[in-house]
């Protein structure tokens, strides 16, 4: 039994005046049964109780920095920089682990040997109170590719654990797909993405402005004709349009 794999996870959250929602995700990294774990949070000097709440569990953060940045991708630059771990995952707060042991279970699913270079699965939305809304409208791919995302982020960033040693910086010059753009880039240089098929994450449904949802959409669509060609996401987002008239 010796040799399954015991990698070691660095979870990272960013925080900016998140006073609301931090005691949740703190609570649920702490309380995980896996104990492979650095956690570090990035904070961009919260003005409200964000760090006296992050203080109150300081024995169980391994590094808590709070500095202006330049907003939520630089931050979380600044906390790759600082992971060690074998594995990335990012856990903004109010996100949450799924269940107090899915890091352990999440391990069980790997394979003796090699590591592979993604861990993916799947993410439950909730309430403010914690409640189970519903199941992620996209559902994670049974083999997933980077051309998976040609139909849209199925795999949401928080239940992507990247192999730190494959992490490349957030292309700052997106304010709001960032992370699409970055998963993708991993995925292109991944050779192996595990599926656990688990629900890994429970995601605090909140919702971007519209005006931000706007803002993301056309960054999508550029990042997606980056990487997939013009012609190939025009095609997809012609269905897509065409998908939300004719449900109306």
């Amino acid at each position: 039994m010796h040799n399954r794999p015991t990698p070691k996870f660095s979870i990272i959250t960013v925080t900016y005046n998140a006073e609301a929602t931090l005691e949740d995700t703190i609570l649920s990294v702490i309380s995980q049964t896996y104990h492979h774990v650095e956690y570090i949070i990035v904070d961009g000097a919260s003005r409200d109780r964000t760090l006296a709440i992050a203080e109150r569990y300081r024995d169980r953060i391994t590094l808590l920095v709070s500095e202006p940045d330049k907003g939520l991708y630089d931050a979380m630059n600044k906390g790759i920089r600082l992971a060690t771990g074998d594995y990335l995952c990012f856990l903004n707060a109010g996100d949450s682990f799924h269940e107090d042991d899915t890091l352990q279970q999440m391990v069980h699913t790997l394979g003796i040997g090699e590591l592979p270079d993604v861990i993916y699965g799947e993410t439950a939305l909730v309430d403010k109170e914690r409640h189970f809304l519903r199941m992620r409208r996209l559902s994670a791919p049974e083999v997933l590719t980077w051309k998976s995302f040609k139909q849209g982020m199925l795999v949401c960033h928080q239940a992507f654990f990247a192999k730190r040693s494959l992490a490349m910086p957030y292309d700052l010059r997106y304010r709001f797909s960032a992370d699409f753009d970055w998963c993708i880039r991993i995925m292109k240089k991944a050779q192996t993405l595990h599926n656990t098929h688990l629900t890994l994450i429970d995601y605090l449904e909140e919702g971007m402005t519209t005006q931000n949802q706007k803002a993301s959409l056309r960054e999508r669509f550029r990042i997606m004709a980056q990487h997939y060609g013009l012609a190939s996401t025009v095609a997809h987002h012609a269905w897509f349009v065409l998908r939300a008239v004719l449900k109306k």
